[in-house]
């Protein structure tokens, strides 16, 4: 999912305990019985993350899914769950586009991929420019999530063919945007900063993220 229209941020709170439902699936029982520390593969950790994001925001009546093809999101039917659908069982991908929702207001959670129209591979660097405009929280929403999980981010410019440019002003402005979340410059939206807390309870026994784990040369 590549959006390339303004975001609108929700604001009121919500929280809800850590996980403590029991799965009927063996597989993911083992995954939640398991610490972060312990899970050495990709699919581990996506089964992980998974099963604790559908427990910790199942208020909102959402869940997150692997797909096999492109990421996508499904609102809420009168039937089911909306769905966060990221590519191809990547656990960046996930992260991805949960940043995405979590800058995304209820009115744009009522529509299919959130209200959001894509440009694909290719775009001029007028194009390009406005893509980067919109991606810049939520990718720095990312590098947050990414780094709560002790995981590497990579920013992406989403335009190998096109007129991307070098990406230094984009990279900039991401780390900027981290830093104003990181000092409380600028608000993280309500379901970004409630899942960060999450994680860090259950990745660095609750130790916050801090201004200083963010560094301009990491996203080189």
């Amino acid at each position: 999912m590549h959006l390339l229209q303004p975001q609108t941020e929700v604001s009121n709170s919500s929280l809800v305990s850590t996980i403590s439902t029991v799965d009927s699936d063996i597989s993911n029982r083992q995954v939640q019985l398991s610490t972060w520390e312990n899970l050495y593969t990709e699919a581990e950790q996506v089964d992980w993350l998974i099963l604790h994001f559908n427990h910790w925001f199942s208020h909102l009546n959402v869940t997150l899914v692997k797909g096999d093809f492109e990421p996508e999101y499904f609102p809420a039917t009168q039937n089911a769950p909306a769905r966060i659908q990221f590519a191809h069982g990547f656990f960046n991908s996930a992260l991805h586009e949960i940043s995405h929702w979590t800058i995304a207001g209820e009115q744009r959670r009522l529509l299919p991929d959130l209200g959001y129209w894509y440009a694909p591979d290719g775009r001029t660097q007028e194009q390009q420019a406005l893509f980067e405009q919109v991606e810049i929280k939520p990718q720095a929403i990312e590098w947050m999530f990414a780094k709560a999980f002790g995981r590497k981010f990579r920013v992406s410019l989403d335009n190998l063919t096109g007129e991307g440019g070098d990406g230094s002003n984009f990279k900039n402005n991401v780390f900027a945007q981290v830093q104003g979340y990181c000092a409380g410059e600028i608000k993280l939206p309500r379901d970004a900063k409630y899942l960060i807390d999450c994680i860090c309870d259950c990745t660095r026994s609750g130790k916050r993220l801090q201004s200083d784990e963010f560094q301009r040369e990491m996203l080189d």
